[in-house]
């Protein structure tokens, strides 16, 4: 892997040398779109919504839409007035407990190496991390964008999780949510049963990108045939439950979870896509 940042860490007067890594990878498959008839690619142009003429790039400026249909013109220059000082250096403001930090502000991970002589100092914050159970929260500049981010402790390594700042996390204000459903002793005692029934070791191993994977083998099978079209599973609809029968839904599924514990099979657990 290549570092795709270095700089430090700071906290207090202690300075860390390090290098920024990616620790996710996209697994998205890529396409373009084509011509009916021949696959010619297709191209898009930039047109101006006025009159449909093509605009070329020496043409196109940057505007703000202040108000319907109302725009200011931002200039390079007023881009680089608001640029923030790139210091290649990550200063950690403050620790706090890592359970009072709501996991949605969280968006992505970076792994963070030493650099040479900052492998005791690397170490030590590390250490120290997991001792307390705290994060290190931190601004950094990337490029030319200033993030928000986490400094966590992972096995034996350091990462650098970017954060979303307050204003870029909506609240589920307007959602149309259950506050007061009044639910029976006898369901939340089932509801309760089957969640310990189904309850495991975390083990991401075993879950896979299942759209991925069979998108995969169907564009392989094509390219086998000569591009002809291959049958593909048919996906069986699942029904939903009825709220009249939750009490019934609920002794199946515990009858269900304990069949297969007791014969051992593993295969209950339902396969979930990759995290972005």
């Amino acid at each position: 892997m290549r570092a795709i940042w270095k700089g430090s860490i700071s906290f207090g007067l202690v300075n860390i040398p390090i290098a920024l890594f990616p620790a996710t990878r996209k697994e998205d498959l890529s396409f373009r779109q084509l011509r009916e008839g021949d696959l010619s690619p297709i191209r898009y142009k930039r047109v101006a919504e006025a009159d449909g003429e093509e605009v070329p790039w020496e043409k196109i400026i940057k505007g703000y839409e202040h108000e319907k249909g109302e725009f200011v013109i931002v200039k390079d220059e007023d881009f680089e007035k608001a640029k923030p000082e790139a210091t290649q250096s990550i200063d950690i403001a403050e620790f706090v407990d890592l359970a009072d930090i709501d996991p949605i502000f969280f968006d992505k991970p970076y792994y963070l190496e030493p650099q040479k002589g900052g492998k005791k100092a690397y170490a030590l914050l590390r250490d120290t991390l997991k001792e307390t159970g705290k994060v290190g929260i931190a601004r950094v500049v990337i490029k030319t964008k200033q993030h928000l981010a986490a400094v966590k402790p992972k096995g034996d390594a350091l990462v650098l999780e970017l954060m979303h700042f307050p204003e870029e996390v909506l609240e589920p204000g307007g959602l149309d949510l259950p506050h007061d459903e009044k639910l029976g002793k006898k369901e939340l005692e089932m509801a309760k049963s089957l969640v310990e029934s189904m309850t495991g070791s975390w083990e991401p191993g075993q879950y896979h990108d299942d759209y991925r994977e069979k998108l995969l083998k169907i564009i392989e099978a094509k390219v086998a045939s000569g591009g002809k079209d291959v049958a593909g599973p048919k996906a069986k609809p699942r029904p939903t439950t009825n709220v009249v029968d939750l009490v019934a839904v609920l002794q199946k599924s515990l009858a269900e979870s304990k069949k297969k514990q007791s014969t051992g099979d593993s295969g209950g657990k339902k396969k979930l896509k990759k995290a972005a």
